[in-house]
């Protein structure tokens, strides 16, 4: 198994070098294809209404959101060209915030890995939550998600695998496969096991023993919840243990798209310091 198109769609100027330098680098490391998607989006309410906006300011609005597209496309292409050592693509798009969605789930969902910015925190647009959202549940991509700091790194030697018996848990430790099998070691994480079931007496013992038959170390770490989330739980073991990213499923108690990315996968996209590799 290996990544061989990795995906990209920025829409907010001020991610666009961070996102690319270590996509560029994640895409040089596996020998793969970067696909970069530039979009402009009218994330104007006024635009979803066709009937009671100005033909002018529908206009103007659209106008607006090519300009934002090039403006974008081209800041991408300019640290794209001062790499070497890999094959990149550049296009570009519009889209209302409405129909987002469909738009980057469209182009995702050949790509074997996406690399985007965290979607929450001061001063980020409105569409990075469901462009996120687009790639992992509509696209079935998984997706590298990188926190806005410089010091991070897309070849960890330590990696915390989230895992809870899920299949969402069970997808995101096969997708991360490439990039486990280059760690030093990998730490199965799993917080208050069942005491009932097949499993209770070795938890994350299978999920182990598949990982160490494709060639990863691997420990098993099982901890109590002794925090309010379990989300703060993987977060302190990653610190402990000075992780260099994250791997879990998407996942959430309901069915409900929203309801999915307000518990543990949203808190992980508002506060992970590390990369969070993220599949559903």
């Amino acid at each position: 198994m290996s990544w061989k198109t990795i995906f990209c769609a920025l829409s907010d100027m001020s991610r666009v070098e961070h996102t690319l330098t270590h996509a560029a680098d994640l895409a040089r490391l596996h020998g793969a294809h970067l696909d970069v998607l530039s979009l402009g989006v009218a994330r104007d309410p006024a635009t979803h209404y066709f009937s009671g906006a100005g033909a002018m300011m529908v206009q103007n609005i659209f106008e607006g959101c090519h300009e934002e597209a090039a403006e974008i496309d081209s800041a991408a292409r300019a640290v794209l060209g001062k790499q070497d050592g890999f094959f990149w693509s550049c296009d570009k798009g519009v889209a209302q915030l409405a129909d987002l969605g469909h738009h980057v789930a469209d182009r995702a969902r050949f790509a074997d890995l996406a690399v985007l910015p965290m979607p929450y925190g001061e001063g980020l647009g409105p569409e990075l939550a469901p462009l996120t959202e687009a790639i992992l549940f509509d696209g079935r991509v998984p997706a590298m998600v990188l926190p806005n700091t410089p010091d991070i790194t897309l070849d960890p030697r330590r990696v915390v695998v989230a895992w809870n018996d899920g299949r969402e848990a069970l997808r995101a430790a096969r997708d991360a496969l490439p990039m486990l099998q280059r760690a030093d070691r990998v730490h199965v994480v799993v917080v208050d096991p069942p005491v009932h079931g097949p499993n209770r007496s070795d938890p994350g013992g299978l999920v182990s023993q598949f990982l160490v038959r494709h060639g990863v170390t691997v420990e098993i770490d099982v901890l109590s919840k002794t925090l309010p989330r379990v989300a703060d739980v993987l977060l302190r073991r990653a610190q402990d243990i000075d992780a260099d990213a994250l791997v879990m499923g998407a996942y959430g108690h309901s069915r409900v798209r929203e309801a999915v990315f307000g518990g543990a996968s949203r808190h992980m996209l508002e506060h992970a310091p590390l990369p969070l590799f993220m599949a559903h």
